[in-house]
């Protein structure tokens, strides 16, 4: 297993937090805010660097907190699992729960596994099912590579983080910021309150009744990535890019 050698300790992981949160106070020293700018850059490049090679990427967005055993933890296995087997990298957030589950789905039926990890101070220590990782210290810059290199992206059942990347995916779709790429939302009865306040919005013309076309809703594993397939494969032509690494620069290939 490729192992991200930045990992953070404990006290590195407080740190972050520390340092994130005196950004979000509003202006500093011109020179502190240079210098978190070019920090925010080398994440970037990090990240750019780490997942080049790992090809057509789908990301399943879901909840740290599901064990091992549970229903939604089986079906995240069996999707990432299935996702594998159609030729796709599972991407996750990298961390326990329903990441772990489609992590280890793709990686027991023998496709490529890759996470973008977040360094918290609870919750979030990196799977063992993963053939790379890449860790960060801010949310944006996370959020932004789970979305840059995917096609599709499965939300399976979660708190308020999956929520969060459910609706800027949304957003990004409807805004057409990024393609229209398929969003399979996995749990009807979980998500039943969710859809019933979309209705609503569609009620009070806060979107629009296509914005509900943005996305499926189903519990089938079969369904979910048959719909992502047909939505991308075809759709898209996709192919994996046949990049080569280059040595000069220290690339490696998932090969």
């Amino acid at each position: 297993m490729i192992k991200d050698n930045g990992k953070a300790s404990e006290s590195g992981k407080i740190q972050a937090s520390q340092e994130e949160r005196y950004f979000l106070e509003g202006p500093r020293s011109r020179w502190e805010e240079f210098k978190f700018t070019i920090e925010v850059l080398f994440e970037f490049i990090k990240g750019f660097r780490a997942l080049h090679f790992a090809g057509p990427c789908v990301t399943v967005f879901g909840s740290a907190r599901i064990p091992a055993g549970h229903i939604y933890y089986e079906t995240a296995y069996l999707a990432g699992k299935k996702l594998s087997e159609s030729g796709f990298t599972v991407m996750t957030g990298g961390g326990p729960g329903i990441m772990e589950a489609a992590n280890k789905g793709a990686k027991e039926a023998g496709g490529i596994s890759v996470g973008c990890n977040i360094e918290l101070e609870f919750e979030q220590e990196p799977n063992l099912y993963m053939d790379k990782w890449v860790s960060f210290k801010y949310f944006f810059v996370r959020k932004v590579l789970l979305m840059k290199y995917s096609y599709a992206f499965v939300v399976m059942p979660g708190g308020a983080g999956t929520m969060d990347e459910l609706f800027e995916t949304l957003t990004l779709i409807q805004t057409k910021k990024i393609s229209g790429f398929p969003v399979v939302i996995m749990g009807i009865d979980y998500w039943k309150n969710l859809t019933e306040l979309l209705d609503d919005f569609v009620k009070n013309k806060t979107i629009s009744e296509n914005d509900l076309k943005l996305f499926i809703l189903t519990d089938s594993v079969d369904d979910a990535v048959a719909h992502i397939k047909k939505n991308t494969i075809e759709k898209f032509n996709l192919v994996k890019r046949n990049y080569k690494p280059s040595k000069l620069l220290g690339e490696k290939c998932f090969c």
